[in-house]
């Protein structure tokens, strides 16, 4: 059965493809959130063909959903012949923007090489692609198996994934009665099993002054200013302090095992003029921003890592006669690790295994993704990440995802499937 399921899945690696590129032709750019409805309606078509029962479900009351913009997530389910686990793939539909520097039409799905080219290829709609085909291979290869298959295809994992995987597990959808295992075919390389991901701390920091004319600065009082001698002093001192952290987790790439922070955004002064060429106010700055990106370990804890910067404010106001600060939250998320004994690690494992020939190598993602509400909300721990594409491709110009990767995490993903669920499975 194994064999004749791998030549199956060998056989439809052209599909794999076609339908990778289907999918990338249609733009889901997050934000705003476009074409959600219609790559959901795309692969719920599809997977109704094939008898599976198919559900759509708008998240409703989140921060993004909206009538222009509404958040639409695509649940599939396949019932087997008798009782058993539920094993769920969950990919994000959503992409980010495009940037520039492409050679090729980002939403294209150009087949080159071996490769799928486009916005999202790698990110994850070959994983996404990859799951399903093995899915449906599966199911027509082992038609008596047991227990249930789940596919979804999630909204806005990019911008925080609210209106999609943490809206499904508010209202049951992966709650450990309904779903046993999850896998989510991010792209961390075909032989590499994802155990989670660091925490994130988003926080914006405001520094005030006192606004006067442009050519009497000396009545004012720089709000910019005082934000060069906070950025001076996170260079000085908290900058090195996140360089020493290092975790157990193993985290890649190897300069992710230290804590870091980034500055993702600053302004100052008056808001920009739409018209680019008209001049800014003579007016000293009585306000300036920067939006601060801080990653941590699962051996830090969140209120240490907001002191560490509350501290740091302290320390520069100390010397600057009039500084006045806010730190306002943004977001946060806390370090998620399953182990790797859990049940779906150790199937995923052993599929490795049979397919590459090799143990595969466990890591941690430098950033978050869905695992967390699926964790945190869904109460959920048996949950993974495996899939194909490299994990430095993704966001960049040129994306692109291999044809063969992608069918051979499809044979992992379908052996894992057999493997719990088939008749001679682990299933319970």
């Amino acid at each position: 059965m194994e064999d004749d399921l791998m030549t199956e899945i060998g056989a439809r690696r052209d599909e794999i493809a076609d339908l990778t590129r289907d999918l990338v032709r249609i733009p889901t750019s997050n934000p705003p959130g476009l074409n959600y409805r219609e790559i959901c309606d795309f692969l719920g078509g599809r997977l109704e063909r094939r008898g599976f029962d198919v559900e759509h479900v708008r998240a409703e009351g989140t921060p993004a959903d909206s009538d222009a913009h509404p958040r639409w997530n695509m649940i599939a389910r396949r019932d087997g012949a008798g009782p058993g686990d539920c094993v769920h793939f969950n990919s994000h539909h959503d992409v980010v923007e495009v940037g520039h520097g492409w050679t090729v039409d980002p939403f294209g799905g150009e087949i080159r090489d071996g490769r799928v080219h486009g916005r999202g290829a790698c990110d994850m709609k070959g994983g996404l692609a990859a799951s399903v085909v093995a899915v449906e291979a599966f199911c027509d290869m082992v038609p008596d198996f047991r227990g249930a298959v789940e596919i979804s295809a999630t909204a806005d994992e990019e911008t925080g994934g609210r209106g999609g995987v943490a809206h499904l597990a508010e209202n049951g959808w992966f709650s450990p009665e309904r779903v046993q295992h999850v896998i989510i075919p991010e792209p961390l390389n075909k032989d590499r099993i994802c155990l989670g991901h660091r925490g994130v701390w988003w926080a914006e920091i405001e520094t005030k002054g006192r606004i006067a004319h442009g050519s009497m600065p000396f009545l004012g009082d720089c709000a910019v200013r005082h934000m060069g001698a906070v950025l001076e002093e996170m260079e000085r001192t908290l900058f090195p302090l996140l360089a020493s952290k290092r975790t157990r987790m193993p985290v890649v790439p190897d300069g992710a095992r230290s804590s870091t922070l980034n500055i993702n955004a600053i302004h100052g002064g008056e808001p920009e003029a739409e018209n680019p060429v008209e001049p800014q106010a003579p007016c000293v700055p009585d306000r300036c921003r920067i939006v601060i990106d801080r990653r941590f370990l699962i051996e830090e804890d969140i209120s240490a890592v907001k002191r560490e910067v509350a501290d740091m404010m302290e320390r520069v106001g100390a010397s600057r006669p009039g500084f006045e600060y806010e730190i306002r939250d943004i977001s946060e998320v806390l370090p998620n690790m399953t182990e790797r004994d859990s049940p779906v690690a150790v199937a995923v494992a052993g599929a490795i295994r049979r397919i590459l020939g090799k143990p595969p190598d466990y890591v941690v993602s430098p950033g978050t993704y869905d695992q967390k509400h699926i964790d945190r909300i869904g109460r959920l721990k048996n949950c993974v990440a495996y899939g194909p594409g490299i994990l430095e491709l993704a966001h960049q110009p040129d994306e692109w995802v291999g044809i063969d990767d992608m069918a051979d995490s499809a044979k992992v993903m379908a052996l894992t499937l057999l493997d719990i669920l088939g008749p001679e499975g682990k299933s319970r």
